[in-house]
């Protein structure tokens, strides 16, 4: 199964809930009754409204008649989204050493249709080599055995075809150059990573720019973050933050508009993808 198909099936549970929910809201009934309908508490529709659980095909079919919705096909339409949400996605075996709501994240990511990333403490995952990515997990997990290390490893390289699978999506990162300039792994990592960067901004996918020193203060202040937009008109853009036990994911309209704005003012003071490269260019001389 591909990344995309499996990150596919997160998007459909957070689609279908959506939709369940607004079927609730419209027939004015409350989560309580809802829970009530399928034998479970007011807190288990909310979970399953926010797409953070699996469903169970009878408990659909128990809400759907509860909402008044007798219409085969479109029964019929709402219960295979049931079907499609519930495959597992490729990282599940990677659950040992994958926290389960970074899981989430990996499920939206290889859903998305447009990716766009500020970072600025390390090369972004999808852009890492795989020495690079091995002195970066060693670094952050003093005293891990190897093996872990390498599961680790492994794991973020298998998130990296999502760029050149068949329905890749847009991918736009912003690098702040104290993340091009940290090192880790010795000059040769460092070396092969550039190298890497340089190769991969001449994809017709990949839209990458530097945010030079030079430049001062800029509206990356607030730190690292992440955009995802979703080919599915209903689902709304995300902005995924992590953290150092956890992650925060923004969906409200107007505070995804603030890092909208955001990435935007990032984007048009930066240095174009050419001139980006130059300085790659420059950087790479320097080690």
């Amino acid at each position: 199964m591909s990344g995309k198909e499996s990150g596919g099936s997160l998007v459909r549970r957070i689609l279908l809930g959506s939709q369940l929910r607004r079927l609730r809201e419209s027939r004015g009934i409350t989560r309580e009754a809802a829970g009530y309908a399928i034998r479970a508490s007011e807190s288990k529709i909310s979970r399953l409204e926010l797409g953070r659980v699996s469903f169970k095909a009878r408990d659909v079919e128990d809400l759907l008649t509860l909402y008044g919705v007798t219409d085969g096909q479109e029964r019929e339409a709402l219960l295979g989204l049931v079907r499609e949400a519930n495959i597992a996605g490729w990282w599940h075996s990677y659950g040992d050493v994958l926290p389960g709501w970074f899981q989430t994240y990996i499920g939206l990511e290889g859903a998305a249709s447009l990716i766009r990333i500020y970072e600025v403490q390390f090369i972004h995952g999808l852009l890492q080599t795989e020495a690079y990515a091995h002195a970066v997990v060693t670094r952050g997990m003093p005293g891990a055995p190897a093996a872990e290390i390498d599961r680790r490893v492994a794991l973020r390289l298998e998130r990296q075809k999502v760029l050149v699978s068949e329905r890749a999506p847009r991918f736009h990162a912003v690098l702040d150059e104290a993340a091009l300039r940290r090192p880790y792994g010795d000059r040769a990592v460092m070396r092969e990573q550039l190298k890497h960067l340089i190769e991969v901004s001449e994809r017709p996918n990949v839209t990458l720019q530097v945010m030079p020193f030079s430049y001062g203060g800029h509206a990356g202040e607030s730190g690292a973050f992440t955009m995802l937009r979703f080919p599915e008109s209903d689902l709304s853009d995300i902005v995924y933050l992590e953290q150092l036990t956890g992650a925060l994911y923004i969906d409200k309209r107007e505070e995804v508009a603030q890092y909208d704005t955001a990435m935007d003012r990032l984007s048009a003071d930066s240095p174009g993808p050419e001139e980006s490269r130059d300085l790659l260019r420059g950087l790479l001389q320097l080690i």
